[in-house]
């Protein structure tokens, strides 16, 4: 038996359809591992109230990813200059806010998969989106993810006060991707 690489991972994003996948990404949101989220507490018809908001809000967007056809993670979009960000970064035209929540896992870890979904979702903001840099603004004592940021590209730009976190504000640029050690990696 040949164990699952990254390199052999398909991975896609598709618009989020928060009613077809409500109790998955409850379980998702509410397990131990995603403490980050913050949404531990909400129950299904909160999760439903908050991703409602979320569609109706021209300044964000919900993505479901799959891996080899299976969800596997979620990725929010959104205009810093509008939501979140808008009192404490000076956005850029092209800036997209991204925030990225890969599901805890059910079987055997799959080598690689964090860092093929990362490299996937900041190439799909990029050249799918568009985006000029992508921002992300995870928690300062998250230093799991300020390593995937930094793997990816992520430049620390300062620290920030956040609603309920003291944030590293970071952007990735195209160039910065490709220079990274998983954008080296990119088909």
């Amino acid at each position: 038996m040949t164990a699952t690489t990254a390199a052999s991972l398909d991975v896609t994003l598709e618009p989020l359809d928060a009613a077809a996948h409500l109790a998955r990404l409850h379980a998702w949101l509410t397990h131990p591992r995603s403490t980050a989220w913050e949404m531990g507490h909400l129950t299904v018809d909160e999760l439903r109230a908050y991703l409602d908001d979320l569609a109706a809000d021209p300044h964000q967007h919900a993505w479901l990813g799959r891996v080899d056809g299976e969800p596997t993670f979620l990725v929010e979009t959104y205009d810093p200059a509008h939501v979140l960000l808008a009192a404490v970064h000076d956005a850029e035209p092209g800036d997209v806010g991204m925030h990225l929540l890969v599901a805890p896992p059910t079987g055997a870890p799959v080598h690689g998969l964090t860092s093929a979904v990362m490299r996937e979702v900041v190439r799909f903001v990029l050249d799918d989106l568009g985006a000029t840099r992508v921002v992300v603004e995870p928690d300062v004592t998250n230093t799991r993810i300020a390593a995937k940021n930094a793997a990816a590209g992520f430049r620390v730009l300062r620290e920030v006060d956040l609603p309920g976190k003291r944030a590293l504000l970071s952007v990735c640029t195209r160039a910065d991707l490709a220079a990274s050690p998983l954008g080296r990696t990119l088909r």
